[in-house]
């Protein structure tokens, strides 16, 4: 893993080069992924068929025979361990309760001339939800998508897991059943978010597509968007601490396995005014890294883009985490509400040394969907307004038009625009 220290004289060609995206040509995955979205838009459910016996080698007499019927799920539910459906309520609860705290609603006043503005907020009709299958286990992510989406008030959630060789996950069957979810059909790839976006004879078309997946996955929901929305096109995960050496080391070596363990790709930052305490963490790496059963993949990720940076002092750690905007950002500081004014870019932030990023990932309550690629620049955590939209409301009384349509109707002039500055002034020559 390697050593920075923003003081050194080539500390900005290092990070950028830290920084710098996982390099690959998924110029064939566009191709690949374009092709199998026009043909499943073009031949809907025999098309479906098709792809999920070739690529998941699940053959089935028609795209009915691969809904999983709400029987099903709730039979998973009750087969699972007791104490892994009690974690999965109790992580439900907690989300639902987090989310329940962002529920936009309606509203409307009226101006000093009787004109009615406002918003009205509607939640999403129908809405797709795409969740990793297989031998994967990401019952969290079910919740995470889909409890949101319902307490928005979207009115129906349809689930895609891939079950290659119709092998499916009961955790997974068990948390769609908790979270609410209405149908689910195990099929995935970009053919799966192809049905989503187009819909097939079966498979019903969404207003939106959330939920993480493969290359293949990311790059069709790239491709459909416009047609649906899409949560967000998710890069490597990502954590960077924030330390000011007085958390247990091995706390934080564990804390930045957790984000390396995902995939190679994955980056893992501490950032310490403290050369010791950096020296202290990196001993506590090497002496675990061996007992971890993901340990050849943390490695990789830890040698590929892991660092430990010496800062200037904390103040200057904020700033540089700022610029990174991470996707995860533990402030594993004595006094974390004092750093917390200064944090502007981070998808989630993690408040003391108590505070592991494993929490949030499952229980905690907010939302584990987060910006990545230093996308906290500009964008959030998924939550209930990813499913609820805004429409502006205009009412105009007789005595507010006078006023709005003089000005309107010489704005529009102005932009040259006759039949806009008509439209005001019609209702100025009307005598009521």
């Amino acid at each position: 893993m390697r050593r920075l220290d923003t003081a050194d004289a080539d500390f900005e060609q290092a990070l950028a080069q830290l920084r710098r995206a996982p390099a690959g040509d998924d110029g064939d995955v566009e191709t690949v992924v374009a092709a199998i979205i026009a043909d499943v838009a073009a031949r809907g459910d025999a098309a479906l068929l098709e792809y999920t016996a070739r690529f998941d080698k699940l053959s089935a007499p028609d795209v009915a025979a691969l809904e999983i019927p709400a029987a099903r799920r709730r039979a998973a539910l009750q087969a699972i361990d007791p104490a892994q459906r009690e974690a999965l309520e109790f992580a439900a609860a907690r989300v639902r309760e987090y989310h329940a705290h962002q529920r936009q609603e309606s509203w409307q006043y009226q101006d000093a001339a009787g004109n009615t503005l406002g918003q009205q907020v509607t939640a999403l009709q129908r809405v797709g939800i795409y969740v990793p299958g297989g031998r994967a286990s990401y019952p969290s992510s079910v919740l995470m998508n889909a409890i949101p989406a319902r307490v928005a008030g979207v009115e129906e959630i349809v689930m895609v897991v891939p079950a290659p060789a119709g092998e499916l996950n009961d955790m997974v069957l068990a948390a769609a059943d908790i979270a609410g979810v209405d149908r689910v059909f195990t099929v995935g790839g970009a053919q799966a978010v192809a049905a989503l976006a187009y819909g097939t004879e079966t498979l019903p078309a969404v207003d939106k597509i959330v939920g993480p997946g493969n290359l293949y996955v990311a790059t069709a929901k790239r491709q459909v968007f416009g047609r649906v929305g899409i949560d967000m096109v998710a890069g490597p995960s990502e954590i960077l601490v924030i330390g000011d050496g007085g958390t247990d080391p091995e706390w934080v070596a564990m804390d930045l396995f957790s984000q390396a363990e995902h995939d190679e790709n994955a980056q893992s930052l501490l950032l310490s005014p403290h050369g010791d305490y950096l020296d202290a963490v990196a001993g506590a790496i090497e002496r675990l890294l061996p007992q971890l059963e993901r340990a050849a993949i943390v490695r990789a990720s830890l040698q590929r883009r892991g660092a430990l940076i010496r800062t200037a002092d904390l103040e200057e750690a904020v700033a540089l985490s700022n610029r990174i905007a991470p996707e995860h950002l533990e402030l594993s500081v004595a006094d974390p509400q004092a750093l917390l004014p200064l944090v502007r870019n981070a998808g989630a932030i993690f408040l003391g040394p108590w505070t592991s990023e494993a929490l949030g990932d499952y229980c905690a309550g907010p939302n584990h969907v987060l910006p990545t690629a230093g996308s906290a620049r500009f964008s959030s955590p998924l939550g209930v307004y990813d499913f609820q939209k805004r429409s502006s409301l205009i009412g105009c009384s007789a005595q507010g038009v006078a006023e709005l349509g003089r000005v309107a109707a010489t704005l529009a002039r102005g932009e040259s625009l006759q039949a806009h500055a008509r439209s005001a002034q019609l209702r100025l020559a009307r005598d009521d």
